[in-house]
């Protein structure tokens, strides 16, 4: 599904995060080095605590690649909110995945916070969590 924001602000940073989920769910998560800001934070559902650091959530999210084959993702209803050099994006998701031979549904919500440095848009941080039971 296309999504086209009336901002052209915004749809640089829809784009960046497009190409950032595509390289994660399709492509090589190795790719999230172009992405991630290397001081990049990020509270996820399967780590106690946070991950410290862009080479720390290029391997969190390259230990589920690698673990899982996804079969869908989607990015549902996105919202950009611009700051300035800053913005926060939201949106929810919906996948399919295998994971030690079983297939799982799920949905969820996530939520990024990225800076404009060095003329590129950059994910600072990030939080996602499946929906509530």
């Amino acid at each position: 599904m296309t999504i086209n924001f009336n901002d052209s602000t915004k749809q640089e940073i829809w784009k960046t995060v497009r190409a950032m989920n595509d390289a994660w769910t399709k492509g090589d998560p190795d790719d999230l080095a172009r992405f991630f800001h290397r001081d990049m934070v990020a509270i996820t559902p399967s780590d106690r605590n946070r991950l410290d650091g862009g080479e720390a959530c290029i391997a969190g999210w390259k230990g589920f690649s690698s673990a899982a084959r996804i079969h869908r993702w989607e990015e549902i209803d996105p919202a950009i909110q611009i700051y300035g050099d800053s913005a926060v994006i939201t949106y929810y998701f919906d996948m399919s995945f295998e994971m030690n031979g079983q297939t799982f549904d799920m949905g969820g919500r996530d939520m990024f916070f990225f800076v404009k440095e060095d003329g590129r848009w950059w994910a600072v941080a990030d939080q996602f969590s499946s929906f509530p039971a």
